[in-house]
């Protein structure tokens, strides 16, 4: 007597073939979505408590806040300024939005200008923004056409905070 497989092998060519595909779809499934969606490590944040200021110009400005006290009259400006070129250069800041302060912070070629730690902060009077609010703050340098960024204003709870308080 003689069996014919024909049938069966065709059946598990055809369960094999499914079987592969399901498993494609299921990959694809559940790996796509990361192919479509922004990486959330791919995006530029400031890992510290104020602010990393981009595309200002040739001076780098990192980790910008304000220190206030209550009333938040006045405030001191802490910001790292690094100059990696070999000119030097000067960072024009405007603070504020109705009555801006202006001021300006030359930094020599190849050094880092450290407000607050280096050098004495800056000083801004009548800035009238109370701790837990951002202050508007426009930063330029060289002939970049800068940048407006928000700016925290903490207060002196923090114990590495508190020396900075106007």
């Amino acid at each position: 007597m003689h069996r014919s497989f024909a049938g069966a092998v065709a059946t598990n060519r055809a369960r094999l073939v499914s079987s592969l595909a399901l498993g494609a779809v299921v990959l694809l499934g559940t790996t796509g979505c990361a192919m479509l969606s922004t990486q959330a490590t791919t995006l530029p944040y400031s890992p510290s408590d104020g602010v990393n200021v981009p595309d200002s110009g040739p001076l780098e400005v990192r980790n910008a806040l304000f220190v206030a006290d209550e009333s938040g009259e006045d405030a001191n400006l802490i910001a790292a300024i690094v100059n990696s070129t070999d000119q030097a250069h000067t960072l024009e800041l405007e603070i504020g939005e109705t009555s801006p302060v202006t001021e300006s912070i030359r930094v020599p070629a190849n050094t880092t200008v450290s407000l607050g730690v280096t050098e004495d902060p800056l000083l801004v009077e009548g800035l009238g923004a109370k701790p837990g609010s951002d202050v508007l703050v426009y930063f330029q340098s060289g002939d970049a056409e800068g940048v407006e960024v928000a700016v925290p204003v903490l207060d002196g709870t923090l114990d590495y905070l508190a020396p900075f308080v106007p």
